[in-house]
């Protein structure tokens, strides 16, 4: 095809006189094609491409019938309408109609006005916590016009977390905007999409106490929020690269300054715009927040063990008083309160990352003298002593707990046990036999040492037995005492006979 520029010159050039022959050398076209360009005058020739038509709504009731399936629709088409189509053009007018795929609409320039609009959003990163990947999610909330970020990371993000997060995000600000632009999450959307989306009433009612609303975009304009999408593109290119973090509590540590005091001073794009000076400015324009508005908290009902201690989160926590009393435990997002009958029981601060199994008293207080009562035993101590055992030991509990999960400790008592009832010679060669086909049943492993006692490998050693045992006070007690009568047994033994 000979583009229109062309065109118009080869028209042109024979206006002015050129001939045929040197249009056609000069240009590198055929003479036959300047021919029919200057029949055309150099305009571009329109092709008229003839399309099948289908009636749209015979197309929208049979697609309605099939349930969507568009070959069963062929079928029907060609079966009993009596239409002659092929598949990939009924594909096409279908696609093409809007019937099986509704047709993208043009996203609107929305404009900046201070204190119109705020967005949230999370994604998932990889992050070097100690030396170890781990996978975190990062959520941000960020204000439209003057570009301020909050940024927190969590292991889970759940309903109760995103709540926890706008109303520390927002109470930090002291302001929030009228309206938040979501994603078609179902942690605030209840059904439906984009302007059809209701909202869960839950977060609807949440979102009422601090003055805004929730609004999902539609599905695929995601550039709706294109200020959010930025700060995460900002995030992985400049707040996690040449940072280490030691645990949650530091990188969240690191986010809050590097969010609030660093990105705050720092010019945004071309423009050069402070953020901390554009928020002075859209600060008459946001809702003031009031400054005592309550945080978000879950209630768990939980029961009082016989030691006194309330289970939560793998952690356990001491109840004052003296009975064993029902409770409701209210979590909050940096606390536990534990209630009884609408009193306050404690208040415990929730522990760091990755701390599990452990027992907290209240401060100020002696703490309780007894372990709680589901309270998991560490088996750190003798895995660590089987492991002094031997290289062979070592490398089969390598193997064998890489894949047992929880139930590792259990393994590591019954193992320890039986390497107590064993000579350490005999264990090891019973070790070694289990790593060499791989078991890890501990009924089996006291199979093999059974085996190798009785194919000589080692001997049961006999019992030392101290000879002074008689004179024992215990001993020489007991040898004093009146025999038993054990006539009664005689008397049944006659009554059988009998």
């Amino acid at each position: 095809m000979i583009e229109q520029d062309k065109r118009k010159a080869v028209y042109l050039l024979a206006r002015e006189g050129m001939t045929e022959r040197e249009i056609s050398r000069r240009l590198d076209i055929s003479r036959n094609t300047v021919k029919a360009i200057i029949r055309q005058q150099g305009e571009m020739p329109m092709i008229e491409r003839k399309k099948q038509r289908i009636d749209e709504d015979l197309l929208k009731r049979l697609y309605k019938e099939c349930d969507g399936y568009v070959q069963r629709v062929h079928e029907k088409l060609t079966e009993e309408e009596g239409v002659k189509v092929k598949y990939q053009t009924l594909t096409r007018m279908l696609r093409e109609s809007g019937i099986s795929r509704p047709a993208k609409g043009r996203c609107d320039r929305v404009p900046d006005e201070p204190g119109a609009e705020m967005q949230h959003d999370t994604t998932v990163y990889s992050v070097n916590l100690a030396g170890k990947r781990v996978k975190l999610i990062a959520s941000i909330l960020y204000l439209r016009y003057s570009k301020r970020r909050y940024l927190k990371f969590y292991r889970v993000f759940n309903r109760f977390k995103m709540k926890c997060f706008l109303h520390e995000a927002l109470m930090f600000w002291g302001y929030a905007a009228s309206d938040c632009i979501i994603d078609n999450t179902n942690l605030a959307r209840l059904r439906g999409t984009g302007a059809n989306a209701v909202i869960v009433p839950e977060m609807k009612v949440f979102a009422k106490q601090y003055g805004f609303r929730f609004h999902c975009h539609e599905i695929g304009h995601a550039n709706r929020k294109a200020g959010e999408e930025r700060s995460f593109w900002t995030t992985e290119t400049n707040f996690l690269p040449g940072r280490t973090f030691e645990n949650l509590e530091n990188i969240n540590r690191q986010a809050f300054e590097w969010s609030t005091v660093r990105m705050e001073q720092r010019p945004q794009s071309k423009t050069g715009l402070i953020t901390a000076k554009a928020f002075e400015h859209e600060r008459g324009y946001l809702v003031k927040l009031p400054p005592y508005l309550p945080a978000p908290y879950r209630a768990h009902e939980r029961g009082t063990d016989q030691y006194g201690y309330a289970a939560f989160a793998g952690n356990y926590y001491w109840v004052p008083g003296a009975k064993r009393d029902a409770l409701k435990v209210l979590e909050y997002s940096d606390c536990l309160k534990l209630y009884k009958a609408g009193e306050c029981l404690a208040e415990y601060p929730l522990p760091v990352d990755g701390v599990k199994n452990e027992r907290f008293s209240p401060e100020g207080q002696p703490e309780p003298r007894h372990k709680p009562k589901n309270r998991h035993k560490p088996t750190q101590q003798e895995e660590s002593r089987l492991r002094a055992m031997s290289e062979v030991v070592a490398t089969y509990l390598d193997i064998v707990l890489k894949s047992m999960g929880q139930k590792r400790h259990g393994f590591l008592r019954k193992l320890f046990a039986l390497s107590r009832k064993t000579t350490q010679e005999l264990f090891i060669k019973s070790i070694e036999r289990a790593h060499k086909y791989r078991i890890t049943d501990i009924a089996t492993i006291e199979r093999i040492a059974a085996l190798n006692i009785t194919q000589g490998v080692q001997t049961l050693p006999l019992a030392e037995i101290d000879e002074n045992f008689r004179q024992r006070d215990v001993y020489l007690e007991g040898r004093l005492t009146d025999f038993p009568d054990l006539s009664i047994y005689e008397n049944i033994q006659e009554d059988c006979n009998e």
